[in-house]
């Protein structure tokens, strides 16, 4: 947990500062990534008002008018009309904390997660659009350190933390209030393995009973895969960078099937291959190495466009780009997007990017 808190910190630190080091040369795994000249028009870019200054580090559209983001400073920002307007507030209690997370249910119901140590780790719920929140969790682990959390409906879902012990302590929900511990169904953790709370996307849920969960910090950056809403659990290897500041950050499906997993190296002090982008046909089982991404450092964060096929955007302090064909055949860069951490769409109009300084970018394709 220690690690992962000054990991976390360093990400910080650098992406606010922009200089997030990496070498430009291509990942030798992988060919370089080029440009996808047959591809369509450029998306459209606006820059939206949040009305905080703090880091936003994750956003969940419900549709192309209601989204939900959140950040550092205990800070959350909501819009119902497409961001024209968005609305902030901190949640009473919690202004030192960092809700990495947020999940959307509709305009007034939203659930929160902030990551840190101990009892920083925190889940929250509102049912009045934010004008109040009720704890739903507070961590009593001492090295735990929840990362992210996902939903297959309003009323259930996962949270994944940092292992204790060699035992991840995942979270369950099944009524949209209680959470409970079902770590002991999960494989055990291996030496120095840990999630990295960048985005709210380590974890992707799919259908009704799918779900998968991305982490590094050993050996090898792995994939923890469920099929039946939790009960039990698998662990793939991927072919993505892992050390003690690497691994996979962010992972999506677009069916039960096709996926992406994505992340990087933290390391600022040596030069070192761009990040690592890997797509699986076979819901997680295997993995397979598309191009590096244009920009330098890690992806932080990525989604695929909702009905777009094979659409996906990535992002992370060092740029943002596109594919419509999952990075296999390159990656087109957005220029002069720089220190987004996080990324997810409604549709293929109605997309958002949020970063550092309280920024938002809708994005329309």
């Amino acid at each position: 947990m220690q690690r992962t808190l000054a990991i976390t910190r360093l990400a910080a630190g650098l992406a606010g500062a922009g200089v997030l080091a990496c070498s430009s040369s291509a990942d030798p795994a992988t060919a370089p990534s080029t440009p996808l000249t047959a591809a369509a028009a450029l998306p459209t870019l606006t820059p939206q008002r949040s009305g905080t200054t703090n880091r936003l580090q994750a956003v969940d559209p419900l549709n192309r008018n209601v989204v939900w983001a959140s950040g550092i400073g205990g800070t959350f920002v909501v819009t119902t009309d497409g961001g024209q307007h968005w609305r902030k507030g901190v949640v009473a209690g919690a202004s030192k904390l960092e809700f990495r997370d947020v999940e959307g249910v509709s305009a007034n119901v939203a659930y929160l997660m902030s990551s840190g140590p101990g009892s920083d780790s925190r889940i929250y719920k509102t049912t009045n659009g934010g004008n109040t929140w009720s704890l739903q969790f507070q961590n009593k682990k001492e090295n735990a350190f929840y990362d992210c959390f996902d939903f297959w409906t309003p009323q259930r879902g996962l949270a994944f933390s940092d292992p204790v012990d060699g035992r991840f302590p995942v979270l369950r929900v099944t009524d949209g209030r209680h959470w409970q511990d079902i770590g002991d169904r999960l494989p055990r953790a291996l030496p120095g393995e840990f999630g990295f709370a960048a985005s709210g996307t380590c974890i992707a849920t799919q259908g009704e009973q799918r779900a998968w969960i991305t982490a590094g910090g050993s050996s090898v950056a792995r994939v923890l895969a469920t099929t039946d809403g939790g009960q039990t659990w698998h662990a793939y290897d991927t072919p993505l960078v892992s050390n003690p500041s690497a691994g996979g950050f962010t992972i999506a499906f677009r069916n039960a099937s096709d996926g992406i997993v994505a992340g990087g190296d933290l390391t600022p002090w040596h030069p070192h291959p761009r990040a690592r982008i890997a797509t699986s046909d076979d819901g997680g089982k295997t993995w397979s190495l598309v191009r590096t991404p244009p920009f330098d450092g890690a992806v932080f964060g990525l989604s695929y466009v909702p009905e777009g096929g094979r659409l996906v955007v990535i992002t992370g302090p060092g740029g943002a780009a596109w594919s419509r064909t999952e990075g296999e055949e390159g990656w087109t860069t957005l220029a002069g997007v720089e220190n987004f951490w996080a990324v997810a769409f409604a549709d293929e109009h109605s997309g958002w990017l949020v970063g550092t300084d309280g920024r938002i970018l809708k994005v329309s394709f």
